[in-house]
């Protein structure tokens, strides 16, 4: 991957919806060299896909937070299996430091968390959590 290429994805990841005409006269190349060059980018796998981004308020979960888990000895894939089977749980990110896990929660309200807090910290092998509910995001 070269520079071309991080400017190309840097583009997309701005609006993956951009033409390639458009992305072409951006990065001053052909429009051939942005197809083929998306065209590797995807059958490589770097791109494995494309989404669409919604403002936090439009969304349907509007309570967000992340909580932090500390993991007792080596239950963490236990851990982790559990909340890959809570339906709240939106993304998991395994961590150095204080903490071993990272999970991003939503719910449609503050009961509806609360409640998830409260199953989350049933999990066998959770040791300790911390929670921050995120007010409001600034850059998307």
């Amino acid at each position: 991957m070269d520079d071309t290429d991080r400017q190309l994805l840097a583009l997309l990841r701005d609006n993956a919806r951009i033409s390639v005409i458009a992305l072409a006269k951006k990065l001053h190349v052909s429009r051939g060299t942005v197809q083929n060059r998306i065209g590797k980018l995807e059958n490589s796998g770097v791109i494995v896909g494309y989404t669409v981004r919604l403002k936090p308020e439009a969304e349907l979960h509007r309570i967000r937070a992340w909580m932090h888990i500390a993991v007792e000895g080596n239950c963490a894939v236990g851990v982790l299996q559990a909340l890959r089977g809570e339906p709240s749980v939106h993304t998991l990110h395994t961590t150095n430091g204080r903490w071993d896990i990272i999970a991003e929660l939503r719910a449609d309200n503050l009961e509806a968390f609360n409640t998830v807090l409260g199953r989350i910290r049933l999990i066998p092998g959770i040791a300790n959590t911390e929670t921050s509910i995120l007010l409001s995001t600034h850059k998307i």
